[in-house]
């Protein structure tokens, strides 16, 4: 039994609301042919996907923003740096503090209205401040279209990259479609998943029947297993990027643009932050050693926020209350010596 408690308006209701202004739009185009150069291979920049595990609050994001904005204009050369705005959290027991979009205000109850405002105007502010569009997770593939025309990159996570309508959706999206292997670590469903993803389908979505062409820039995220003893195990070591690799050239469903993001937090580190630089690092040193390795692999997801570690409550500016991140300083540092290494 469901109880109806607020109407929410339609996808369009919601942009017409609070529209993209014709310069934010444009700025936000150029930041999606960068992210899609370097997934097609048109590009040897390399993408950097960092910023908090959740968006809690706009503004220690918008601060945070602010910052890797300044730090973009010093490394884009090398790489695209793509904030991480991301707004619903994924509950591995499908209870406590799902995100922003359900809930705007951790310490209050869910708002799902408020939270879809609040949302789109975080992601207008962090655009307009820093000049970076941003990548959130598709926890939930009908929210999408609340977001679709602020969003640079997107991410398909652990738990859902064996969903049908994760896939579905994904095929419709123009931009990088990042799907993570599932929690299990199986390959051969990572590659179901961005085979349906990059194939046309036909669906129903917000009760039309839809049609999409494919989404070629829909490509793999390593992020980690879990065992069945629920042992963090990584994958992101050179052997486990080489079969990824092979997996890709598989003559029965050969797929386009193959790409690999690295995850260098959740089950590569065994949520221990800190090991997020060594994890970096160990990645940039086989690019060094393997051609092969350099070309597929094309940037890093990295968790980060002004203050490391977390925190139960909101009290201290900054500081995730989810799962830990890299302080501001060591992340600084960190996509300095990526930008001089790769």
């Amino acid at each position: 039994m469901f109880e109806r408690q607020i109407r929410i308006p339609s996808p369009e209701e919601i942009l017409a609301e609070h529209p993209i202004p014709a310069e934010l739009a444009r700025i936000k185009r150029e930041r999606d042919k960068l992210a899609t150069d370097i997934i097609a291979g048109r590009s040897d920049k390399f993408l950097v996907i960092v910023g908090p595990c959740s968006a809690h609050e706009p503004k220690p994001v918008l601060e945070y923003v602010k910052r890797l904005g300044k730090l973009n204009e010093r490394v884009k050369d090398k790489l695209v740096l793509i904030p991480r705005i991301y707004t619903a959290k994924p509950r591995t027991r499908g209870v406590g503090y799902k995100g922003m979009f359900s809930q705007p205000d951790p310490e209050h109850k869910e708002d799902t209205l408020r939270g879809i405002r609040t949302i789109r105007e975080l992601l207008l502010g962090a655009l307009e401040e820093s000049g970076l569009s941003a990548a959130d997770e598709m926890l939930y593939p009908e929210n999408y279209a609340y977001v679709e025309d602020l969003l640079t990159y997107v991410a398909v996570g652990a738990r859902s990259s064996e969903n049908q309508m994760h896939r579905l959706v994904s095929s419709g999206i123009g931009l990088p479609v990042g799907i993570k292997n599932p929690m299990s670590g199986s390959i051969p469903v990572l590659i179901n998943s961005i085979y349906a993803a990059q194939s046309p389908q036909v669906f129903m979505y917000h009760n039309w029947q839809v049609r999409t062409e494919g989404n070629p820039y829909a490509h793999a995220v390593l992020r980690g297993r879990v065992d069945n003893y629920g042992n963090d195990i990584p994958n992101y070591h050179y052997e486990t990027v080489m079969q990824v690799m092979e997996s890709y050239a598989d003559p029965e469903g050969a797929l386009q643009n193959p790409a690999i993001i690295i995850d260098a937090n959740h089950s590569n580190s065994g949520k221990r932050f800190r090991q997020q630089v060594r994890i970096v690092e160990e990645v940039l040193q086989n690019r060094l050693y393997d051609r092969d390795f350099k070309k597929i692999v094309k940037g890093f997801m990295i968790e980060s926020f002004l203050v490391e570690g977390s925190q139960e409550h909101d009290v201290v500016f900054g500081q995730s209350i989810t799962d830990p991140c890299l302080g501001w300083e060591d992340t600084e540092r960190l996509i300095y010596d990526i930008a001089e290494k790769i």
